[in-house]
């Protein structure tokens, strides 16, 4: 029987698992709105792994890695744009730049990392293609999934979990009357800051979530972190049908309050200063 069906009835997680019990060899496609990933497995443990477009060449995942510099990716880019992904990673382990250990492990967390990607997909077609695998020139990889799989199944839970306490997206947020929380013994991440600083009763938390380019995960977790702070509460979009129209376009906070527009002003600043 054909492996195929709909993440509404079958999660990513339930998919390893069954291949990698199965010890299946092939691809996995999985088709979300605007984009298609692609996870080859050998004997079901991972292979490797391609995100819709993203460039995952050699060079840029040594790149995203730290262990090639902008300047470096750019020359090889430039003069070793011939070259497939197992010559330049021999050219490299020859010249004693990168160990053999070194490109293995940034290809290892590359792949994983698009599954991970992949676990907060909750939309989406997926098809099973047997005995096909990467181009020959690219660099697989051969990884257990047994850790993936946990971490995935936890991750689920914790997203169950995250809808209860937001079951919607469709909700906006606003800054309470009086935080419960000192701003300044805060220790927010960037991607936090940048959350907040779209807080605004017009905007919904989808909104916030496109305009900061995250996931619905981290989303929920990030939005309720702040409700547990005391920070921010959840209200009703104000004026639906402007909301639908503006939907694009999130807006930055306007306040009224004095309080709250110094909040606002201290979180800007806080903001730049990253």
């Amino acid at each position: 029987m054909a492996l195929r069906g709909n993440l509404r009835d079958f999660t990513v997680t339930q998919l390893l698992n069954l291949i990698n019990l199965a010890n299946k060899t092939g691809t996995l496609i999985v088709e979300g709105p605007g984009e298609t990933v692609r996870v080859s497995f050998r004997e079901g443990k991972l292979a490797y792994a391609q995100m819709g477009q993203e460039d995952n060449h050699l060079a840029a995942i040594l790149h995203r890695a730290n262990r090639l510099t902008t300047g470096q990716l750019r020359v090889i880019q430039l003069r070793a744009a011939n070259l497939s992904d197992k010559e330049l990673g021999l050219m490299l382990i020859n010249a004693n730049y990168l160990s053999q250990e070194d490109v293995l492990n940034a290809l290892q967390a590359y792949f994983t990392d698009v599954i991970r990607r992949l676990f907060t997909w909750v939309e989406g077609t997926f098809h099973f293609e047997n005995d096909q695998m990467p181009p020959e020139d690219r660099i697989n990889v051969r990884l257990d999934l047994e850790n993936l799989i946990i971490e995935g199944a936890r991750q689920l839970r914790e997203l169950e979990q995250l809808q209860d306490e937001i079951p919607s997206l469709e909700m906006c947020l606003r800054f309470t009357e009086r935080p419960g929380a000192n701003l300044q013994k805060m220790n927010l991440s960037v991607e936090e800051w940048r959350v907040v600083s779209y807080i605004n009763p017009r905007n919904t938390i989808q909104q916030i979530a496109a305009a900061c380019k995250i996931a619905d995960i981290d989303i929920r977790r990030i939005v309720y972190g702040l409700i547990q702070a005391g920070l921010v509460e959840v209200i009703r979009p104000q004026n639906a049908a402007a909301q639908s129209a503006e939907r694009s376009r999130p807006s930055m906070p306007v306040q009224t309050r004095e309080e709250q527009k110094s909040l606002v002003n201290r979180l800007i600043s806080r903001i730049r200063s990253i």
